[in-house]
């Protein structure tokens, strides 16, 4: 399982970035980028070199945490995946293609798209340095039409990017990104009602395209969750002191709220439960909302039974679970 952390000569490329620069500037720059992405003006704030520098101190290191965490239960369900090429849709600074380079070590090819000039430039030069990213592509243009002109990868990754775009615009993207998915497509999108809303749509349309969930999903029935419920995982990562200024946060975490799902040509050989929320340990029992072959259950692991329940007392929210019982 790779670290939720922002790999070493990421953060020294991200602090030499940082050199001479007033970091207030930077702090309400990225309270304004911040602000238009959640009213849905997605990167139209980032506008220049400071702006994407913005970007990428205040949202780097959670994006990049929800797409390890995403990028490591598709591992645990597939472990012998080993993409040798990554498309990586919406790109931005190049926070998936990061942590695709360090989950999948055969990645050989690198190719990203992304509409935004300024985000493009702060990626190449983010990576130039890499011993794995140095020698990245990286098409400028939006995210349908680059997406048409680009090659098929063996592992596509699209992060918080479909929620820029209308139910259209998302449905025709989703068919091209299955089209360049040789294997695997993983979707990552904020961990909100409205992101869990996007996944579930590109979910249905994918399976009924051929595809198979690999996770979180144990099935490729529809989602048997029901509002105001909504499937969501949590990823807790440490803010560096740069990060924290930026942010004009106290706390040394953040905790990043996400949705995911993976997509395989090919059905995965297991099919395990997945843990909806932090499981409740009492003294009686551990009590463990789960995601099943059979719907959604609650499991209770009774204390007496003590090889299960010491298992179950490690369950963590977002775990694959091989034995709910």
């Amino acid at each position: 399982m790779i670290p939720p952390d922002l790999p070493a000569e990421l953060k020294a490329a991200l602090e030499t970035k940082l050199q001479g620069l007033s970091r207030n500037d930077i702090a309400t720059r990225a309270a304004v980028i911040s602000k238009t992405y959640r009213d849905g003006g997605g990167s139209g704030a980032i506008t220049g070199e400071a702006d994407a520098l913005a970007y990428a101190l205040a949202r780097m290191p959670a994006t990049h945490a929800a797409v390890v965490a995403s990028l490591n239960a598709l591992c645990e369900i597939t472990p012998h995946f080993a993409p040798q090429t990554l498309l990586d849709v919406g790109a931005g600074p190049g926070t998936a293609s990061w942590a695709a380079a360090n989950c999948f070590p055969s990645l050989q090819g690198f190719a990203l798209l992304d509409a935004n000039r300024s985000l493009r430039a702060l990626a190449l030069d983010l990576a130039r340095g890499s011993a794995r990213l140095g020698g990245l592509s990286y098409r400028q243009g939006e995210a349908v039409g680059a997406l048409a002109e680009s090659q098929a990868a063996d592992l596509v990754i699209a992060s918080y990017m479909i929620g820029e775009l209308d139910d259209a615009g998302r449905a025709e993207l989703a068919d091209l990104l299955w089209a360049k998915t040789r294997d695997t497509l993983v979707i990552v999108e904020p961990g909100t009602p409205a992101g869990y809303a996007r996944i579930i749509a590109l979910r249905a349309q994918l399976i009924a395209a051929g595809g198979h969930v690999a996770a979180p999903c144990p099935h490729d029935l529809p989602c048997p969750l029901t509002a105001p419920d909504w499937c969501h995982f949590t990823q807790r990562l440490p803010r560096s002191r740069a990060h924290k200024q930026v942010k004009g946060a106290e706390l040394p975490f953040e905790d990043e709220k996400f949705c995911h799902v993976a997509l395989t040509r090919t059905a995965a050989p297991m099919h395990p439960s997945r843990v909806l929320t932090q499981p409740v340990v009492g003294k009686a029992d551990v009590a463990a909302k789960l995601c099943t072959l059979d719907g959604v259950l609650v499991a209770k692991v009774p204390h007496r039974d003590k090889t299960a329940y010491a298992r179950a007392r490690r369950w963590r929210w977002g775990d694959a679970v091989l034995n709910e019982s």
